[in-house]
This record gives structure tokens, sequence and C-alpha cells, in this order.
């Protein structure tokens, strides 16, 4: 049996200043789940996708914008961003997000 990956989510990947960061865990046809940092102001312009995502705030406060409406989400809130709508984020504080991609 192959050992099992065990660490800390909020040790994966440290915040830079003015950056973004992103370390990608699991890629597989169904998805993939990636732990991201962002410096304060940073962020991802607004994009489609064709799958739903799961983002999960790990540390700090970001701004998500879905469909034009946007959400505050801290440490420990999650959203679902749905399949085919326009969405963006940005750093209100430096935050640390899981993101999980769901292709089937």
């Amino acid at each position: 049996m192959t050992e099992p990956f065990r660490t800390r989510l909020e040790d994966l990947v440290e915040y830079q200043d003015g950056s973004v960061v992103s370390r990608e865990l699991i890629t597989k046809n169904a998805g993939t789940v990636t732990v991201f940092s962002f410096d304060k102001g940073q962020g991802l312009s607004e994009h489609t996708t064709p799958y739903d995502a799961l983002v999960q705030i790990m540390d700090g406060k970001a701004s998500i914008t879905i469909s034009g409406v946007e959400y505050i989400l801290e440490k420990g809130e999650m959203i679902i961003m749905p399949a085919n709508e326009p969405h963006g984020l940005r750093a209100l504080t430096p935050f640390k997000m899981l993101l999980t991609m769901v292709r089937e």
C-alpha cells in the first residue's frame, strides 16, 4: 500500500508579496483539487468554466462574484460556483483557498 499524503492544508502554499501561488494536489479526469494563496488585492478575473467548482476559504477574507452578485467569504466558509456562470475573485486580505473542480 502506498503511504497516504497527509499534511496541513494551510502549509501547502505560502503567501508571496503581490502574487498568487497555486499547488495542484489531485488531477483526474473527474476533476482537480488545487490550493491557492493570494496576497491582498490579488485575484482572478471574471471567467466561466464548464464545471462546478467548490471554494473553501482556509485563511483570510475574499470577495467572490458569481453572475454579478458579490459574496464575502472568510476562513471556514465555502461557496459553490455553478458551471457556465461567470465568476471571479479578489483578496480583501491575504487569503488561502482550496478549489475543487468537479468535471463529472
